[in-house]
């Protein structure tokens, strides 16, 4: 044991988060026998998480600014309330190390690494000149500070083409243009710098090489403050929209044994060189040939990591705590093995095939799978209304089997049980890329979505669609409710196959 370390019992956390990620991390407490205080907007006061918290604080009807990402005022709430620590869950101020610092500095315990920590690796340029030091294989590109526009371009042709401008800062695949020829280098230097601007305040920019057929895969670390560095084994990331994730998978089916064990083995060399406490994820881009490159660490807890859960029955959320107590791991790295195959899909209220534009309104009802091995994580319940506010992700979807032909049929089967009538989702979506013999055989890069977009697009309901969209009309109509949803504005005169629509799309 460290000899600067003092064990403190964490008996109440504050959970600095909304939706399922907040219901999550409350189940883990509730089981740990923690009590927790949960924070809603004005608006979300009939939403789950802020009625499933033994103590609930609303937060105002103000802006994001003024709620969850209002770091001072969620301090004091975890002050008045006595809580001994605070979890930031995913996103909002969950990587912010100054709301990090500020807690630690009220004397409250923040559930994850160091501010010093989360700055570096935060930080796209910083990071990976830690990683060169660290010799960890980083893909060819500028990573300095010089941001002239003719000394990026001529960095840029040292290079060559096909390359990636990318924001130093932030992440979510904002700030990020792809760049085929010289004569487009500076329009697209402006585009980046302006988008990067505008999301993080910073238009600072690195370039790399560009991956063509890259897949996205991420090992999960976890580490405590006694030196203890282990991996639980990585993630398949590859099918993205829009540069977010939206299935996911462990093991990867890429993944030969020898290349599994050195991408995690270089994963706990960098937690070992950074000094890293808590739960995060290292991020590689893997090439066609076998190479692999760093790509970010995320200082948090993933939206993904059920399917780690799943696959070697460590809860994080627990793991996490025990680390911010001052705990050693209640495990070792011989003891992790991956068991059986996890699948993940995020259920988003969005249009597919309007470029995947958000969808906003009230939920009628929402139906929620069950059998063995299927875990339905979800931020919603009847009645509730989904706000443009925040991320349209309604619910993940995550299905466990002894092998992944069979994750695939159980997860296949546990979709055509989700329901969010009244809303568009892209359940059927989901469907349609898990039906895909690429997918299937596990041929799954970045540029799945792109390459197989007619594929994916709608071709009409099935028998199926039909009834389920003739139910949810009915429902509708029992609960004194219009079945459209507000993506589409009201409906008066239009056709029943309009009306339906709503419902065989959801």
């Amino acid at each position: 044991m460290n000899s600067k370390t003092t064990l403190r019992k964490i008996k109440k956390v504050l959970i600095a988060n909304r939706g399922e990620i907040a219901v999550r991390i409350m189940e883990t407490c509730r089981l740990m026998g923690i009590k927790t205080v949960s924070l809603y907007h004005l608006e979300e006061k009939e939403l789950p998480h802020s009625l499933l918290g033994d103590e609930s604080v609303c937060l105002g009807e103000g802006s994001l600014h003024e709620t969850y990402l209002n770091g001072e005022k969620i301090v004091e709430v975890a002050l008045a309330k006595g809580a001994d620590a605070i979890h930031p869950g995913y996103g909002f101020l969950s990587e912010n190390a100054d709301f990090s610092k500020r807690v630690r500095d009220a004397g409250i315990l923040f559930i994850g690494p160091q501010a010093e920590t989360m700055t570096l690796m935060g930080d796209k340029t910083e990071s990976k000149k830690a990683m060169e030091k660290l010799r960890v294989p980083i893909i060819p590109g500028y990573h300095g500070d010089n941001q002239d526009d003719s000394f990026l371009r001529e960095e840029a042709q040292k290079i060559g083409y096909p390359l990636l401008i990318k924001a130093s800062a932030g992440g979510g695949g904002k700030g990020m243009r792809v760049v085929y020829e010289d004569d487009l280098f500076f329009e697209s230097l402006e585009s980046a710098r302006r988008e990067a601007h505008n999301a993080f305040g910073n238009d600072k920019v690195l370039i790399e090489k560009y991956i063509e057929n890259p897949r996205h895969i991420e090992v999960q670390v976890l580490s405590s403050c006694h030196g203890e560095h282990f991996h639980l084994f990585e993630r398949e990331c590859s099918i993205q929209r829009r540069h977010q994730k939206i299935i996911e998978e462990s093991p990867s089916p890429a993944l030969k044994d020898d290349l599994r064990l050195e991408m995690c083995k270089v994963a706990v060399q960098i937690t070992e060189g950074i000094q890293y406490e808590g739960a995060g994820t290292i991020e590689y881009i893997l090439d066609e040939d076998g190479s692999f490159y760093f790509l970010e660490m995320n200082t948090r807890l993933q939206v993904e990591h059920p399917i780690t859960e799943m696959v070697t029955g460590v809860d994080l959320v627990k793991s996490q705590i025990e680390v911010a107590e001052g705990r050693s791991l209640s495990f070792k790295q011989s003891d992790l093995e991956q068991k059986g195959h996890a699948i993940e899909a995020r259920v988003y209220a969005e249009n597919p095939d309007q470029d995947f534009l958000p969808s906003v309104g009230d939920i009628v009802t929402v139906g929620n799978p069950k059998g063995s091995g299927v875990r339905f994580d979800c931020g919603y319940q009847d009645g509730n209304t989904v706000s443009i506010k925040y991320d349209p992700m309604l619910a993940k979807l995550i299905c466990w089997a002894e092998d992944r032909e069979t994750a695939i049929s159980k997860i296949k089967m546990s979709l055509e049980q989700v329901l969010f009538a009244g809303l568009k989702t892209n359940r059927q979506y989901l469907q349609r890329i898990l039906d895909l013999e690429d997918f299937e055989k596990g041929i799954t890069f970045t540029h799945f979505i792109p390459k197989h977009s007619e594929d994916l697009k709608d071709k009409g309901p099935t028998s199926n669609e039909l009834a389920l969209a003739i139910a949810a009309h009915f429902l509708c109509s029992e609960k004194g409710q219009s079945s459209s949803s507000q993506e589409y504005g009201p409906r008066v005169d239009r056709a029943s196959w309009d009306l339906l629509s709503n419902f065989r799309n959801s």
